[in-house]
């Protein structure tokens, strides 16, 4: 890995290079995990408390209702942590079909929340800390206040306008009728109570005790689902990885209900390509590389659902080598074209990323969904709940359609590459249908092109979207554009995104002779810390 000056795309960053690294969006949940390495806490410990602190100073991304996945490598092995929630044992598909498509915010789409499991799971495996001691920092922002950060307190505004009419959320977000802008103090007393006791119940509280009591209630005011049993039968689940291999590293992705799968599947396709013979900003690559990622979505569009639904595809199918060499053969180098799913063989989100000195690394992920979430507030608990049933379809048969006790398809997804079996990067890029997309850039920017990870984050992505549409950012060489446009895709120039159309990209890099180097998305308020 390089560290060229001056940079090859314009920013004001530098890759931060240290032996303990944390990388957040937002710099007080990034300090509140320095601060437990500080302590003596590992990596685990800072992922957690910046984790648990983003839940008050994002709230536009994440919160108590969110759901979460992680990657850790714990000096020896990798695990993945699935700690995605499941929907209502009521919600069946004659609940929803009256409706003529899945609704996307309200009390209709709050499956359980998984992240407080997730939390508790993590630290009891992993942790060195009292799990106390990890909500110290959150406490204190929600009971004595904080400032919101510039990018944050903009897309607050536009979240307000949209869900002021959701149960319980003007009262909670809009003190004073209106949404708190850049630089205003925002406290949230009920949700330090909150936060205190799910830290002296390890989270019990949240899913057996009285906050889960707390919850039933406000939805059955409403005539939503979730009951106690429901929140009672939640379980965090240590569900491994998969993984696909690319020139020396290994892509490591949590298995589905999530679309990670679909960067491996990408980065698999593109194995069989001439993509190593072009640049990172080369028409030619990045056609190959759209092309590639269109293959992969379709068939995680119609395959990816809960794993106990996937009966006739498995992930080990759409992963299977000889499979992604066939549809690889389908990319025409000098056309772009609208593919359809194939027929393998049978059988807005907040990330962050930690590693410590003693070799631990951990990519973390946990989400509201779409901005918000849901819109719905728990009155008097600083609780807001994610929207993750509206990732559900109603389509008959599929293996996604949903149904009771089942786990929607998740677009969060934390990744982790490894090299020659010991770790190499733990990284995210936040940002719904983006996240795929973004991990692999990532990959082939960082393991294919040597970029450092500050310059991996700082250069222009692209995303495509549906049919021939690809959205491009500004910067991209207009020589470029113009090439990718005589291929046939349908472009769309987007100025600099800072919120979730081209993600945030959060990186930890392990050196060759020690240490590690962060890169933070400068699309996002955050920022790479470390000592």
């Amino acid at each position: 890995m390089r560290f060229p000056y001056p940079t090859a795309y314009p920013s004001h960053r530098s890759a931060v290079i240290a032996d303990n690294l944390i990388v957040t969006s937002q710099p007080l949940a990034a300090q509140a995990g320095l601060a437990m390495l500080n302590q003596g806490g590992n990596a685990v410990d800072a992922v957690l408390a910046a984790a648990i602190t983003l839940t008050q100073v994002e709230p536009t991304g994440n919160g108590l209702g969110s759901d979460a996945f992680a990657i850790v490598w714990d000096g020896q092995a990798l695990h993945g942590l699935n700690a995605s929630g499941r929907a209502p044992a009521l919600w069946t598909p004659e609940r929803f079909r009256r409706l003529g498509t899945m609704p996307d915010r309200g009390w209709e789409t709050v499956t359980v929340p998984g992240a407080v499991g997730g939390w508790s799971a993590l630290s009891s495996r992993f942790g060195k800390l009292p799990f106390e001691t990890l909500f110290n920092p959150a406490v204190h922002y929600a009971q004595n206040g904080f400032h919101v950060s510039p990018i944050i307190g903009k897309y607050w505004g536009i979240g307000c306008e949209l869900l002021k009419q959701q149960p319980g959320f003007a009262e909670l977000f809009m003190p004073g009728g209106r949404a708190p802008v850049a630089g205003a103090r925002f406290v949230n007393p009920h949700a330090a109570r909150t936060l205190q006791e799910i830290a002296d119940t390890h989270g019990e509280s949240f899913y057996r005790g009285s906050l889960a009591e707390t919850m039933v209630a406000a939805a059955g005011e409403h005539g939503a689902a979730l009951s106690m049993e429901d929140l009672a039968q939640n379980q965090a689940e240590w569900c491994g990885t998969v993984s696909k291999a690319f020139d020396g590293v290994d892509l490591h992705e949590i298995p589905p209900n999530g679309q990670g799968i679909a960067a491996c599947m990408a980065l698999g396709m593109l194995s069989y390509t001439s993509i190593r013979d072009y640049g990172p900003d080369d028409p030619q690559a990045m056609h190959l590389m759209f092309e590639a990622m269109k293959l992969a979505f379709r068939d995680s569009a119609a395959y990816v659902a809960d794993p106990d639904c996937m009966c006739s595809v498995r992930h080990q199918d759409l992963l299977d080598d000889g499979y992604l060499a066939e549809r690889a053969r389908l990319i025409d180098p000098d056309r772009a074209q609208d593919f359809g799913s194939g027929s393998p063989r049978r059988g807005g989100t907040v990330c962050l990323s930690a590693a410590d000195s003693h070799g631990m690394m951990v990519s973390f992920i946990q989400s509201n969904y779409d901005g918000f979430g849901s819109g719905v507030v728990i009155p008097d608990t600083g609780i807001h709940l994610q929207n993750r049933g509206c990732g559900f379809t109603l389509e008959p048969g599929h293996p996604n359609e949903v149904g009771p006790r089942k786990r929607p398809f998740h677009t969060i997804i934390p990744g982790f590459l490894l090299a020659g079996g010991q770790p190499r990067m733990a990284f995210g890029v936040m940002g719904g249908m983006m996240q795929a997309q973004g991990h692999v850039q990532m990959v082939l920017r960082t393991a294919l092109w040597g970029q450092d990870v500050q310059t991996a984050a700082d250069a222009p992505r692209w995303r495509v979207t549906e049919g021939l549409g690809v959205a491009c950012e500004e910067g991209f060489d207009t020589r470029v554009l113009e090439a990718l446009q005589r291929k046939g895709h349908a472009l769309e120039i987007l100025e600099p995104d800072l919120a979730f159309g081209f993600g945030g990209a959060q990186l930890i890099h392990r050196l060759e002779g020690g240490g590690y180097a962060g890169g933070s998305d400068p699309r996002k308020d955050g920022g790479a810390y470390g000592f």
